[in-house]
């Protein structure tokens, strides 16, 4: 088991720096005029930005909105009973209920529930995880599938919200096998 951490490690060390190289030493084999094929993308990504900024201050100001009215510590205390029926601590709740809407906001309370409980308490281990295993759901159909025009998204939110309702209950259930 050792050996294969320090081949991964090695090869962690590796990876980018191909890419970097990688990408580009292809595009010339294959004959694509690589540096401007690369400021074409970066046009793009440049305008794609400039469209979903409204998107992103909407999303944002709702979450400050919704955590500064009360709301969240409101709906924790009722799904606090619930949710402990299958284990699920109501501490960790409002990361579940953050995350799916904004990848700042939720990173913002892993670290206010470092400075709470500190780094090595079972809660940031869960909400950590749930960090790393999840989506932001909405946020990446209001500013993704906005910024394109997509006014039906069909079956993307239910997807998105089944895979991270999925993986928190994972995060919760694996941290407590594994720490608790």
């Amino acid at each position: 088991m050792e050996t294969v951490r320090e081949l991964i490690g090695l090869l962690s060390v590796f990876v980018i720096p191909l890419i970097v190289v990688g990408f580009p030493l292809y595009g010339l084999y294959k004959r694509v005029p690589v540096y401007e094929s690369f400021v074409e993308g970066a046009k793009e990504g440049f305008q794609v930005a400039v469209r979903i900024i409204p998107y992103l201050v909407a999303i944002l100001f709702s979450i400050g909105m919704f955590r500064a009215s009360g709301a969240m510590d409101f709906l924790v205390g009722v799904l606090d009973p619930v949710l402990s029926l299958v284990g699920f601590p109501g501490e960790v709740l409002p990361m579940a209920i953050v995350r799916p809407l904004t990848g700042s906001g939720s990173a913002g309370l892993v670290a206010e529930m470092i400075q709470q409980y500190g780094e090595d308490s079972l809660f940031v281990k869960m909400a950590a995880t749930m960090f790393g295993s999840t989506e932001t759901t909405f946020y990446v159909v209001a500013v993704y599938f906005g910024a394109i025009n997509i006014k039906k998204t069909r079956h993307a939110v239910p997807a998105g919200l089944t895979a991270d309702i999925a993986a928190m209950l994972f995060a919760v259930w694996f941290v407590r096998l594994l720490f608790g």
